[in-house]
């Protein structure tokens, strides 16, 4: 018995059998062929090389798995194993994780950088606590208002027919505020909403806009950043846990690096978007920031969420005093 474990062991050592290959499933709504996919597949494939094949990426782009509610389901029930989830997506799971996305709350990219230097940590520490791994935040610039009447103050709105995402608590508050009922339709329906005249309104970062073909559909945009836009790409906890830990950090070394580049290359590809739009005949109008409504808007807004409890007070409070921060440090010099 001593001699046959012996030998048993020798065979183990000299010819070390392979742990069958782990396949991870992600869904992303960016379509194929996209900055984003091409970014993602060349991570999928330094993993596979890094982990020597044992474990594999597969993608599944332009939303085949429905958005970001559906993609976070089958996440749950195991069909899939995570997925690029915007900042109101990542809301179902994490409250919190969505308090970038109230309205005029930044001014300006320098802004954003310095607020998420401080608070990307938190949100991505909010998602683990309730069983998602995210490998960094990435940026999606901002979204502006895109419509066929100019809007420069708030009563400009009353008249229009907006859109706004499918439970988007934020957006859809935000317009309440101000009086505006606005219409609440999935992505895949807005082009055929502003086609018939259901909507004649939508908010929408410049890249985004030209993607989804939206700006053929619409003549002015309002230069002023509206809401930011951002996303994660999210792996359930369990899933990750079936890594072995040097695998874990190989997969969290290369997504984490994917979405930094993401990150860079957003705001490089919007640069050149805003001028496609121009280009193609949109007028760009700014805000009237003397009709101190707007500030009335965000009060309204921030009040109104707080109330419902869609993020803590706690988290609201810590963007509020680093936006402080930046701005008074900023009129100082």
């Amino acid at each position: 018995m001593i001699r046959t474990i012996a030998l048993v062991a020798l065979w183990l050592a000299l010819f070390p059998v392979s742990a069958a290959a782990l396949t991870l499933k992600f869904a992303t709504t960016a379509p194929d062929g996209t900055g984003w996919m091409e970014e993602f597949r060349k991570g999928a494939d330094e993993v596979k090389r890094r982990t020597d094949g044992r474990v594999e990426v597969r993608f599944y782009p332009g939303g085949v798995m429905g958005n970001d509610k559906s993609v976070l389901r089958k996440i749950r029930i195991g069909q899939l194993h995570g997925g690029a989830i915007t900042g109101g997506g990542l809301a179902e799971i994490y409250s919190d994780a969505q308090i970038y996305s109230l309205p005029f709350i930044f001014r300006s990219l320098a802004e954003v950088d310095y607020v998420r230097s401080k608070m990307d940590s938190l949100l991505l520490q909010g998602l683990e606590r309730e069983g998602f791994i995210g490998f960094g935040i990435s940026d999606g610039g901002f979204a502006y208002l895109m419509s066929n009447q100019a809007v420069q103050a708030v009563d400009d709105l009353k008249a229009m027919k907006v859109w706004v995402p499918e439970g988007d608590a934020i957006s859809h508050t935000a317009f309440q505020s101000v009086g505006v009922h606005p219409v609440s339709l999935p992505l895949t329906d807005v082009l055929t909403g502003l086609q018939t005249g259901l909507i004649d309104t939508v908010a929408a970062s410049a890249v985004g806009a030209i993607a989804l073909q939206w700006h053929t559909r619409v003549k002015y945009l309002t230069d002023t950043p509206l809401i930011y836009i951002y996303g994660t790409l999210i792996i359930s906890r369990k899933a990750f846990s079936q890594l072995q830990p040097s695998d874990q950090t190989v997969v969290r070394e290369v997504f984490g690096a994917v979405l930094a580049r993401l990150n860079t290359q957003s705001r490089q590809d919007d640069v050149r978007a805003r001028d496609v739009l121009q280009q193609q005949g949109i007028q760009f109008v700014r805000l009237n920031h003397g009709n101190e409504r707007w500030a009335t808007v965000v009060e309204e807004t921030t009040r109104r969420l707080s109330e419902r409890k869609v993020f803590s007070v706690e988290m609201l409070q810590i963007l509020q005093g680093h936006i402080a921060d930046f701005r008074a440090t900023a009129a100082g010099q």
